[in-house]
């Protein structure tokens, strides 16, 4: 079966690919696929290739792919990530951080973070939230129960 995505370096790629290789300073993933390039450019086969570098075929095609779209820096660099939305909005925040000032419910010492997720859910505040949650948020905010 014909190869769709044909990889064709020029000098310039091969030695900023060999370049990536050697020094070792990128991430272990950017230097896979410098490997996987370079194997490509060099006429193995899908299968050898994946099998080298310890990849799934898939990973191998999709490489090629990015390379013959969008060229060395597209192939080798992540996409981003599209941010999280925030869980908590700032009239939710403000609401749990008052709630964490303020006394702790009769028979507590002090608030806890499963407690302060507790109390958001059951007073309606939001449908669900974890205790991590309201940790890194307090976090965020310099809060301090202690």
């Amino acid at each position: 079966m014909a190869k769709k995505y044909i990889v064709d370096l020029n000098e310039g790629e091969v030695s900023q690919l060999q370049s990536i290789i050697k020094k070792g300073k990128h991430k272990a993933r950017t230097i896979s696929r410098a490997n996987i390039l370079l194997m490509a450019s060099e006429g193995e086969t899908d299968q050898a290739i994946a099998d080298t570098v310890r990849a799934h075929i898939a990973t191998v095609q999709r490489i090629r792919e990015k390379f013959v779209i969008g060229g060395l820096d597209f192939a080798l660099k992540d996409e981003a990530h599209p941010p999280k939305p925030k869980k908590l909005d700032e009239k939710q925040e403000a609401f749990l951080i008052a709630t964490a000032c303020s006394n702790p419910p009769s028979g507590r010492v002090r608030w806890t973070m499963q407690l302060l997720a507790d109390h958001l859910v059951n007073v309606g505040i939001i449908d669900s939230i974890s205790d991590k949650t309201v940790r890194q948020t307090l976090k965020k905010m310099k809060s301090s129960l202690g």
